[in-house]
């Protein structure tokens, strides 16, 4: 798995022209990363056009959610009610306890998020 956060138009980007690193440029940076604004900077590189970019991105969004997906579903199934968990702050406060702390970390720790 490549990316570590929400793929967006620059992982689509740097899928092509994979053996001319840094092909890509911005025309004017102040108009902000949208592929009006993608210029083509080394010599070799060929830009692809945007339908091919947001299929890209749509294709590199799916695998990014179908990687995450797993262990954000293990959890939501884990957690305790809401209900459950807003007793066990409230008992915790009153007590001088941690048990809603352990919950989640129990939790966190049985479903760990994937590492790259």
């Amino acid at each position: 798995m490549k990316w570590l956060y929400r793929p967006d138009l620059q992982c689509a980007l740097r899928e092509f022209n994979t053996d001319t690193p840094d092909w890509y440029g911005w025309i004017n940076v102040e108009d902000g990363e949208v592929y009006s604004n993608v210029q083509v900077v080394k010599d070799g590189a060929t830009m692809p056009t945007e339908s091919e970019v947001n299929a890209k991105l749509t294709e590199i969004q799916a695998e990014y959610d179908a990687y995450y997906a797993d262990y954000k579903e293990a959890r939501r199934v884990a957690y305790k009610p809401i209900e459950e968990q807003l007793d066990m702050m409230y008992k915790d406060e009153l007590n001088g306890t941690t048990t809603w702390k352990d919950h989640i970390a129990q939790v966190k720790s049985d479903n760990p998020k994937p590492s790259e």
